[in-house]
């Protein structure tokens, strides 16, 4: 049945069921003109918003509607956990055709719910308007002790350029999906990273209690333009090392495979949705050492911060030095 003929208002009753995991933050739920939670004393609030846009972020036809709707939630989540921040509750705006199935909406709140079921975040509530193609517009909020909020800007000369995980997984995934072969079984992991990133919540919450991390940036754009936000922010200079980026074997399969870069993935494939941060140098040790314990994977070093004038750059396999271009999405770009 089409949301036409079933109506906008009972759809949202339909949805609205099962959208509450902390119970105790929540004054007014869905179903009132606002929503309203509980702020923990002592805390800052955080908030971010970033929209999925049908042809712009996902083609419709090449992602289920459970899957659109997990990934909707977990880039915003991403952007929480950059902050070092805990995420509590989202809003979500949808953008509709009046055609659109009813089954295809409850398959998406499955996504969202599934999702904001695991990290105990509230669906507080949102809009649902009528539109020529499908956008998914959502707001989350979250909060972290202002001592603890790790922000872009706070990278020092010296200190040691981390990633929480393997990159390019997710571009090669695109690129997969670009080429029509995500039917084939053997590129389905692969896939599944693009479509089905997993934020790095608790790996954000870790590195900001532990007082040793200076700068922080969640990888949506690539690796190239989030190390350049940190690098402008905090005024200092980059050098990545490329012996030191890691990939997954996934990774390194396809780009025989597909005859494409892996560092190239890992720079501006973007999507990946792992974490980059900056550590104090006489930290790294200790850090790694109760990262591993607490989850049993590992954090990889993959540069260092410079004064300003070193500039950006890559040291390649060949020991040689490269500027480092930023290729990362941009949508207002003529490029």
């Amino acid at each position: 049945m089409k949301i036409s003929e079933y109506g906008e208002f009972k759809l949202i009753e339909k949805i609205a069921k099962d959208t509450i995991y902390d119970s105790q933050r929540v004054v007014i739920g869905i179903g009132d003109d606002t929503a309203a939670e509980k702020i923990s004393p002592g805390y800052l609030l955080l908030s971010t918003c970033d929209a999925l846009v049908d042809g712009v972020h996902f083609l419709f036809d090449r992602i289920s509607p459970r899957q659109l709707g997990k990934k909707s939630v977990a880039v915003n989540l991403s952007d929480i956990a950059a902050m070092g921040g805990r995420p509590t509750s989202i809003l979500i705006t949808l953008a509709l055709p009046k055609d659109t199935d009813v089954n295809w909406v409850e398959d998406l709140y499955i996504g969202i719910k599934e999702i904001c079921s695991l990290y105990k975040v509230n669906i507080m509530g949102g809009d649902m308007v009528s539109s020529p193609v499908i956008s998914i517009n959502i707001t989350a909020l979250g909060e972290v002790k202002p001592e603890n909020l790790i922000k872009r800007s706070g990278a020092c000369v010296g200190d040691i350029i981390m990633v929480t995980g393997p990159l390019g997984d997710s571009g090669a995934g695109l690129e997969i999906i670009k080429r029509g072969l995500e039917g084939d079984p053997y590129w389905s992991k692969l896939v599944e990273k693009h479509i089905e990133p997993i934020p790095q919540v608790r790996e954000g919450q870790f590195f900001a209690q532990s007082g040793f991390v200076t700068s922080m940036n969640d990888i949506s754009d690539g690796l190239a333009s989030e190390i350049r936000e940190i690098s402008e922010a905090s005024n200092v200079g980059i050098e990545l090392w490329e012996e030191k980026i890691p990939y997954s074997r996934l990774l390194l399969e396809a780009a025989d495979k597909l005859t494409v870069s892996p560092i190239e993935m890992a720079l501006s494939g973007g999507e990946d949705y792992q974490l980059v941060f900056t550590c104090k140098s006489d930290k790294v040790e200790e850090l790694i050492k109760s990262f591993t314990k607490k989850f049993s994977k590992e954090v990889h070093l993959i540069g260092e911060v410079k004064p300003k004038e070193h500039g950006i750059k890559l040291k390649n396999l060949d020991g040689q030095y490269k500027k480092l271009v930023t290729r990362g999405y941009d949508h207002f770009s003529s490029r």
